[in-house]
């Protein structure tokens, strides 16, 4: 003989804990200590061993960039530093006492201004700190932004 059983919550319209005595017992993920990885470390020690290696589980970090393209960024040292491997391999073209370079080529969008430039430069990028700029025209050389100049 088959019998049908009604659901729980019909038989227990109108009582205030449904079944599941306190009140306070069945108020959501609290009530279990949070969702996922919740109280990690802030305080005594629950959970923290597993969560010290990734150091970078707390906090923010890189860029973010409003447009969602990914940054590529170098350094101007990266400019002196790599210097003869970029000459070597045809990257880095001499022009009469300057020498010239597109760092859109090797994949980078974006030139920063640490280290110290001593050679004169002539580097196409997308874009560039204002500082970078100021410290390769000190040296001699420009910068020739991409995107304000319309090139693509």
């Amino acid at each position: 003989m088959t019998y049908n059983k009604r659901k729980k919550n019909s038989r227990l319209h109108g009582s205030k804990t449904h079944g599941y005595g306190s009140k306070k017992k069945h108020r959501g993920a609290g009530n279990r200590g949070g969702r996922g990885l919740a109280g990690t470390g802030k305080r005594a020690d629950q959970k923290k061993p597993s969560i010290w290696k990734n150091t970078k589980y707390f906090g923010k970090y890189g860029f973010k960039n409003p447009n969602g393209k990914k940054i590529n960024a170098v350094n101007t040292f990266f400019l002196m530093d790599k210097f003869d491997t970029l000459l070597k391999k045809g990257l880095l073209k001499q022009e009469g006492d300057a020498y010239s370079i597109d760092l859109g080529k090797l994949g980078i969008n974006k030139l920063l201004s640490k280290g110290k430039v001593t050679k004169k430069f002539i580097v196409k990028v997308d874009s560039a700190t204002k500082i970078a700029v100021k410290n390769i025209e000190n040296a001699g050389g420009k910068v020739i932004l991409k995107s304000k100049s319309g090139e693509e």
